[in-house]
């Protein structure tokens, strides 16, 4: 490292401890990301927003720009997501899979589990969980 005054140390500590802080809150962040997703019933899925809605908002310093949602964040954790985490039960807003490399395995996962794309998208007010704390919507129509 060249010899800096100690002021540029200090910007260059500074630098690299709020980089090590970020990493260190996006893990943490990952982590409430993947509980959450491990909880999704079998023929059941949630959208990104809802998962960001569910477990509160990111860390600021995660949130890159004002257009890095919360939800793109949910995106990045579900790309990393260890093995046993169900991330085929994550879908977009408008019930469609989102557009990447492994997205025809994501809809045989989920047909696998009973689900069906009617258009390209699965049907929400049915197969969407309403999250842990949530009661369930009921299977079949009331008959009264």
């Amino acid at each position: 490292m060249p010899d800096l005054p100690h002021t540029g140390r200090q910007e260059i500590h500074d630098r690299n401890h709020l980089r090590m802080s970020t990493l260190i809150n996006q893990q943490a962040y990952f982590e409430q990301v993947w509980t959450f997703v491990r909880q999704v019933p079998y023929g059941k899925v949630v959208t990104y927003g809802q998962i960001a809605r569910s477990i509160g908002e990111p860390p600021a310093s995660q949130l890159h720009d004002s257009a890095f949602s919360a939800a793109r964040l949910v995106g990045s954790a579900m790309a990393a997501c260890p093995a046993d985490v169900p991330w085929h039960r994550v879908i977009n807003a408008q019930g469609k899979i989102s557009s990447r490399g492994d997205a025809a395995r994501q809809v045989r996962l989920l047909e696998a589990e009973g689900l069906s794309l009617a258009l390209g998208r699965i049907n929400l007010s049915a197969h969407q969980w309403q999250g842990p704390d949530q009661p369930a919507r009921p299977t079949q129509q009331s008959l009264f």
